[in-house]
């Protein structure tokens, strides 16, 4: 079952709810819920593309909504670290596990980091 973006942040930060994972507020949930679909559209025309280490980057000289990109990573970071607490482990190792979770579920045509730092688009 192919599963959606909105799927896979609902599930995520579900997971984080129930998990107990505390320093989560309602606005970091909506913020991110929201950027998303502005984060999916510009995964479509291939201007940005998902690294090895979990963020957002531009893949091309294109830079459109690079508020939404830095805002985004900015409340990636705060997930990651939140999780990292939770599981007794580094923000840094949270975030490459992420990011093979993304690379997994990315549609055909999106841009993903492979481990060594290559771009590739997924088939």
């Amino acid at each position: 079952m192919k599963r959606t973006p909105v799927f896979i942040l609902v599930f995520c930060l579900s997971a984080l709810i129930l998990s107990g994972t505390s320093g989560f507020s309602q606005d970091l949930k909506e913020r991110m819920k929201d950027r998303l679909p502005l984060i999916v559209e510009l995964k479509k025309k291939g201007i940005v593309g998902e690294d090895n280490l979990g963020f957002l980057q531009f893949v091309g000289e294109t830079r459109e909504q690079e508020n939404v990109v830095k805002e985004e990573n900015s409340d990636r970071v705060k997930v990651y670290e939140a999780i990292a607490r939770q599981q007794g482990t580094a923000t840094d190792i949270v975030g490459k596990r992420r990011a093979i979770q993304i690379a997994e579920k990315a549609g055909a045509g999106e841009w993903l980091q492979a481990e060594k730092g290559a771009w590739y688009q997924k088939k």
